[in-house]
């Protein structure tokens, strides 16, 4: 992981780090908030005053444009799979609102481990939308040259890794990350993602064991949209909630309503903070709920109700931060309707000028895995170009 090797421009730098195992000292979030939920946006779209940490309008707007944008994203990418025109995808649709008010709670120089649903957060971050689709394309405009399966995004200039179908991995990648940001004693924060499923991995505890131990400055964040594919939370664990799951390793850990595009923000500031100062990790459950399908391989109509789906769909992010807006007099219909018209025209755009490109050069096979190609894989790679192309698949080049 280069980038960690020099502190971030305009970064802070941290007091001396203390390497050694130490406790986390006890904390309000410890004590309870594992069994709460933290709220700010009523359904109707009024606040709570208790717990409204007072955002201004223009990130509020900003919040509800991100969202939308992916929303629609989601829809068009499923609707070109549909169409076989890309292999594979897995949308977002219902939990928006916990990795766009996350993204928007970190500083540039802070680094995302992802799990499926997360991958937007390089759009908040500044990643460019063509980029972004023709990795789900995998042809010659995509940075990672094909080798992922679609919804697998990465990118070093936002600082984000590619999260790993086997479920789990990445917990202990971010903890390790947020490890070397502490030997470096640089101001830089590590957010990991999981879904409810990975909750009962190996990889789970262990990560949450060395972050509590050794305090590194780590944001753990669970997507609990109550389904693991098919597998219900009850059935993957017995526990009261995810969040107290943190309590036994000794991490500050947190319930906050997935859905509250105000509630993630406010929630994530306070651990992204509390991370940049010293204070170690925190674990935040996000209660949240999958509209759709896992992916586009799924038919989750095999395992749930469409009444289930319905009582949730009622407390749509997208919707819930839109009443909010309108109350405050910074939305309408009109201002809606042009704001989707210009996202789908910018998706529009992208989709068609990705999906003219090119499959990757034969070869760039050869790319990426020596500072400096060996001779005999010189060689390889120089008889590679001088053969014919095979027949193209799929219609491509």
């Amino acid at each position: 992981m280069s980038e960690l090797e020099a502190t971030p421009p305009g970064a802070t730098t941290r007091p001396a780090a203390d390497v050694s195992p130490s406790p986390a000292p006890p904390s309000r979030a410890a004590e309870g908030d594992d069994e709460g939920l933290l709220s700010v946006l009523r359904d109707d779209g009024t606040l709570d005053p208790a717990t409204d940490p007072g955002l201004d309008d223009a990130l509020l707007l900003r919040a509800f444009r991100e969202i939308k944008r992916l929303r629609l994203l989601d829809a068009r990418m499923l609707l070109l799979q549909r169409q076989g025109r890309v292999g594979f995808y897995g949308a977002c649709t219902g939990q928006e609102a916990t990795p766009i008010a996350t993204a928007l709670a970190l500083e540039p120089g802070d680094w995302i481990f992802p799990a499926l649903r997360e991958s937007v957060m390089m759009l908040v971050r500044g990643f460019p939308l063509r980029t972004y689709v023709a990795q789900v394309f995998g042809n010659s405009g995509d940075l990672l040259k094909g080798r992922q399966m679609p919804s697998h995004m990465s990118g070093r200039r936002v600082n984000q890794v590619s999260w790993s179908s086997c479920i789990g991995p990445q917990i202990p990648q971010a903890v390790g990350a947020a490890w070397a940001a502490k030997l470096r004693r640089d101001s830089t924060v590590v957010v990991g993602f999981m879904g409810d499923g990975a909750t009962s991995e190996p990889d789970f505890h262990s990560a949450m064991n060395f972050a509590a131990v050794f305090r590194v400055p780590c944001v753990m964040i669970c997507q609990n949209n109550h389904w693991a594919i098919s597998v219900p939370t009850a059935r993957q664990t017995a526990s009261r909630t995810i969040a107290i799951k943190g309590r036994a390793y000794g991490v500050p850990s947190m319930r906050v309503d997935g859905n509250d595009v105000i509630a993630v923000y406010r929630a994530v500031s306070e651990a992204v903070a509390r991370a940049r100062s010293g204070g170690g990790p925190t674990f935040i459950e996000a209660l949240t709920y999958r509209v759709g399908a896992h992916s586009s391989s799924d038919d989750p109509s095999r395992y749930r109700s469409q009444e289930e789906v319905d009582r949730w769909t009622q407390r749509d992010p997208l919707l819930r931060l839109g009443r909010h807006l309108a109350a405050r007099g910074l939305l309408d219909d009109a201002a809606e309707a042009a704001l989707e018209a210009e996202l789908n025209a910018e998706i529009a755009a992208a989709v068609t000028e990705v999906e003219g490109m090119d499959p990757p050069a034969r070869e760039t096979l050869f790319d990426d895995v020596y500072a400096e190609l060996p001779w005999h894989l010189r060689e390889q790679r120089a008889e590679l170009v001088r053969s014919p192309k095979g027949p193209a698949h799929g219609g491509g080049r």
